[in-house]
Order: structure tokens, then sequence, then C-alpha cells
């Protein structure tokens, strides 16, 4: 009996040296939206479908005001450490932290601050390089797109947004569509959209305050790793016009729109309408 008393005594000291738990890895892409996010956490912590989204509300993330409760844009895309400790509020409240931190790196915080922006203007003009921008070279021209634009009081018209408030990704946007009620319709109000649209990593950050230098107010990825910057309107006619003879040989009707990654809005140029 004494014998199996010490053994049985030892086992919670045998327990305790056992090694660490080895955390799992979950990895958020540049560029995912929200609900994207919270889909990935719900299947990595085995979860039912919602479960994260329903927990934004209570976790606590340490969210600007302007976000009013909505960490899009703030679910910084990285490689995070799972554990069985782990929750939908502790991988998201991560998250925001580490999207903080890099908004607060030296560089971007400077370069937000020369241009009058705020964190949260920060996030939601890199949203919109993550999402058009094809390559690290033309971060920095989109976002001097965007600049240049804003300075002159034009409206963005950029494809992203809309894709976004129709929550689809496509390089395929018509008209009609670019006339939709939306908040996020930046063809119809000028400036920037009220909320990111997916969530930038650094260099999109770092793109939005320190654009390129140039004069372009248009572009149109013409063909993958081909995106054209122009700064008059009859240029990029001229660009538009390849991209959609590029689309029609494809077998893609010429006056197809275009935005994202593949294109960006030939529907409008073709129409004659402005676009960037």
């Amino acid at each position: 009996m004494l014998l199996a008393t010490g053994a049985a005594a030892l086992v919670p000291l045998l327990r305790s040296a056992e090694a660490p738990e080895k955390p799992r890895r979950l990895t958020i892409p540049e560029g995912w939206r929200a609900p994207q996010v919270y889909a990935a956490i719900d299947r990595e912590l085995r979860l039912p479908a919602g479960s994260t989204k329903a927990a934004v509300p209570s976790a606590g993330l340490a969210l600007p005001a302007e976000a009013k409760g909505n960490p899009e844009g703030f679910l910084f895309p990285a490689t995070y450490p799972v554990t069985s400790k782990s929750t939908p509020a502790t991988l998201l409240a991560y998250m925001v932290q580490t999207a903080n931190r890099k908004l607060a790196t030296k560089a971007v915080a400077d370069g937000a601050k020369a241009h009058g922006m705020t964190p949260y203007q920060t996030a939601t003009l890199a949203s919109i390089i993550e999402a058009e921008a094809e390559s690290l070279a033309d971060r920095g021209k989109v976002a001097r797109v965007v600049h240049n634009r804003l300075a002159r009081s034009m409206p963005l018209q950029m494809d992203s947004t809309i894709n976004y408030a129709l929550n689809r990704n496509t390089v395929d946007t018509t008209l009609s569509e670019t006339r939709i009620d939306s908040p996020f319709n930046t063809y119809e109000r000028q400036g920037l959209p009220p909320t990111p649209i997916d969530s930038p990593g650094l260099e999109a950050m770092a793109a939005a305050v320190a654009p390129t230098p140039g004069d372009w107010l248009f572009f149109v990825t013409v063909k993958s790793g081909d995106t054209r910057f122009s700064a008059t309107y009859e240029e990029h006619r001229k660009h538009v016009a390849e991209f959609n003879r590029i689309r029609a040989a494809a077998g893609a009707g010429p006056g197809s729109g275009a935005g994202g990654h593949d294109g960006e809005h030939a529907a409008r140029a073709q129409a004659g309408s402005r676009a960037g």
C-alpha cells in the first residue's frame, strides 16, 4: 500500500514534467476580409460556423474609436500560435494588437502624421492598396493615385470597394454596379470608404503613408504583371483598350469591367467616364 500510495503521489509530478503543448499555427494571408478570418478561426478551433463573429462584441478588442467595434482592417495578416487554451477572443485580440503595433511602427506612424492621417485612415487606405496592387512596386504607385485623387477631390473609383460592397472578388464590374447605393461605392462618393476593406500587411501600410512620387491619376492591369499608370485620361484609355483586346482574345467580351489585381476600371473608361 505504501508503494502504491507513493506511485500515485508521483503522477502529478510526472505530468508537470511533461513537455509543454506544442502550438498549432493559424496563418492569415494578406488581403483577407474579416469574414474569412472568422471562418478560419472557427475551423482551427473546431467551433460551429459563426462562433468567432459572435464573439467580436464581447472580445474587448483594442480598436480605434473610428472603427465602431468593427475589426475589419485590424485582423493583421500573420501566422499565430494556437493552443488548447486559445479562444476566438484571444486570437482576435492578438491580431488587433499586432495591427496596432504595425501601425505604430515609426516609419508608418511618422508618414501618417506627415499626411495628416489617423491610424484608422492609414489602415483603410492600406486595405485598398492591398486589394488593388499586384506587386510591391505597384503598391507605392497605387497609393500615389489615391493621394492624388484625394488631393483633387476626385472620387477614388476603385472596383475593390465595389467588390467589398457586393461581398465578392472579381475583375468584372459593370457600369450599373458603379451606381449601387452603398457607402463603399467610391464612384459615387468622394473620399475613403467608411472602413477598411480587407486586412492589409505592413508593406501596404508603409506604401499608404509613403507613396511613390508621381502625377498618376489612373491605372489598369493590362495583364498579370503589367499594370499601367497614367497621368492623363487619354493615355489611360489606350491602356484600357489593350486590356479589352486581351480580354476579348481570351473569350471575355470587350468592355468588361476590371478591378483588383487583374485589371482596373475598363468599363468606365470605355464608357467615357473617369476611372482610377
